[in-house]
């Protein structure tokens, strides 16, 4: 359970803002998404590579 303490005279969209980046950070919702359809493990492997791929590219262009 997510608790967020409101502070005295902070605003309530602020309040709801650290909520929404606590909760997008358990993962919930992707989670959610993951388990609507069947991925084989391949398919994963693939996908992770891919994305590792990816990062790598972006690190080495960054150096």
């Amino acid at each position: 359970m997510i608790i967020i303490p409101v502070k005295e005279g902070e605003n309530i969209e602020r309040a709801l803002k650290r909520f929404k980046r606590k909760f997008e950070k358990t993962g919930v919702i992707k989670e959610l998404r993951d388990r609507q359809k069947y991925t084989k493990p391949s398919v994963k492997r693939r996908e992770m590579l891919k994305k590792a791929v990816y990062v790598e590219g972006l690190q080495r262009q960054e150096d």
